[in-house]
């Protein structure tokens, strides 16, 4: 596994540079959260841990980037002797993979020493942002799609290898089926799908000619695509030719990929023609520029699409660039207690929740399905046998009061004392896990635009932290 150790900001190496020459040594506390996540829906989908994993057991400094950084003549040498010697040391919970999480709840909360706590900010925001990014985008599209099978197609249009393969990775674990990359297929033991370009079509001297060579290498799995010359009047009779002379040799055809024109239209059209010629059961794939909204509208208009394969609107997590999930201080630990720790701003939005905190969903008895989302003290508890009163953390007067329920703790031990202590699941079974996440949530929580709005309250201890913290610090 890579060693991406060196894969930080500057500052957070010079901000260990300033703890250590003041011996700063005491553990604080950390939490990763996102604001909100830029899409209309306000849920993502966790992603990320396993990367997150091996870059943390990978900690060390080489001699290579020490003596980059002596080149630098910004750290003593008793510093640079310090990294040499550098190992993760402290705990990680996170929430695991495929969990459906909420604005401020923290993803992953790191205690350990301040040195270290601080180093590893820019590899672990980078990591946990971008996969949990393409996989809540890929869960969009997977809704959308209302039970169709979605494909990854969007190696080619990603910002580079790593958010090429590990962006197909969290694809997966948002609810697609399969994806176009090999490399990611390897990694993970998936299956690739894929069929043929219109170069392929266009390098034979006739479509019909192009399509009897496919059908004669991948009888098993002929899907043509028809739409580089003319899709209804070249395509789909040239492709249904090559079905009839396939069946005549035992094998039956897949079906034909769309790539361009009204999706819609087409796709109707190719059924006539499919079910006429008396291959109702071949399938029809679409692709070219989808996302959720153009696969939504194209169902709604009755489009006779059975698999979406989808690219760069889902692998660049289009309009949305980044998640933009943040790493602040929540706590220090002194004479071995917490001291809890705030950020204040202007911006409502922009102020932190203090303290060593746990976040604990709640589910509906008799539904399974969940009503809320309680962000806690570490060391509170809640009575399931007693009737819970929650309330909105900014307008309190909204309340709600949850009896017959149960309770799930999100936050996972990851690392403890430095040690991995978590197994991670194979990427089929976070798929799982993800699915049957999604599943325990109302659809109104999932539109793709104006879902209503999932309830993430304070308990009233940390409520009361936290206005505590803002009174005392005001000015």
């Amino acid at each position: 596994m890579r060693n991406l150790t060196m894969m930080t900001d500057l500052y957070q190496l010079t901000m260990m540079y300033g703890y250590y020459r003041y011996h700063k040594t005491e553990d604080a506390v950390f939490d990763v959260f996102f604001r909100r996540t830029g899409f209309s829906t306000s849920y993502a989908v966790v992603a990320g841990l396993e990367q997150l994993i091996s870059y943390i057991k990978n900690l060390s400094f080489s001699d290579k980037d020490i003596r980059y950084l002596r080149a630098l003549n910004l750290f003593d040498e008793d510093f640079l002797n310090y990294l040499k010697e550098l190992k993760f040391t402290g705990e990680i919970y996170a929430m695991k993979e495929g969990t459906v999480a909420f604005p401020s709840e923290p993803l992953v909360r790191v205690k350990a020493p301040i040195m270290e706590a601080q180093l590893i900010e820019t590899a672990m925001l980078n990591i946990m942002n971008h996969q949990t990014l393409i996989a809540t985008k890929a869960s969009r599209v997977v809704y959308a799609a209302n039970g169709d099978d979605v494909l990854e197609f969007g190696l080619r249009r990603a910002q580079g290898p790593d958010a090429g393969i590990y962006g197909a990775r969290a694809a997966i674990i948002g609810g697609c089926v399969a994806t176009s990359n090999v490399m990611t297929g390897l990694l993970y033991n998936l299956p690739a799908k894929g069929t043929h370009a219109h170069s392929w079509v266009m390098s034979f001297d006739s479509e019909l000619e192009a399509f009897r060579a496919y059908a004669n290498i991948f009888p098993t799995g002929c899907l043509l695509l028809v739409d580089t010359y003319d899709t209804l009047k070249s395509g789909m009779p040239n492709a249904i030719k090559v079905f009839n002379e396939l069946r005549e040799k035992g094998y039956e055809p897949l079906g034909i990929r769309l790539d361009s024109g009204d999706l819609a239209y087409l796709s109707k059209e190719a059924r006539k023609m499919l079910d006429e010629a008396g291959f109702p059961n071949a399938k029809i794939f679409a692709s070219g520029d989808l996302d959720e909204y153009l696969i939504r509208d194209l169902k709604a208009q009755g489009a006779k699409i059975d698999t979406w394969g989808v690219g760069t609107k889902l692998i660049t997590s289009d309009p949305m660039p980044s998640l933009g999930g943040v790493y602040k201080l929540a706590a220090e630990v002194k004479d071995g207690k917490f001291i809890p720790k705030i950020k204040i701003s202007e911006n409502v939005d922009k102020i932190t929740i203090p303290g060593y905190k746990k976040v604990v969903r709640i589910y509906d008895n008799k539904t399974n399905k969940a009503l809320a989302d309680l962000i806690m003290l570490e060391n509170e508890n809640i009575d399931v046998n007693q009737p819970l009163e929650i309330f909105h953390p900014i307008e309190t007067w909204k309340k709600m009061t949850i009896t017959n329920f149960h309770t799930r703790n999100l936050l996972e031990p990851i690392f403890a004392n430095g040690k991995l202590v978590y197994k991670s699941p194979s990427l089929l079974q976070i798929q799982k896990y993800a699915k049957e996440e999604m599943d325990t949530f109302w659809d109104e929580y999932k539109r793709l635009m104006h879902p209503q709005e999932y309830k993430v309250d304070l308990s009233r201890q940390l409520y009361d932290l936290k206005n505590d913290l803002l009174k005392s610090l005001k000015r």
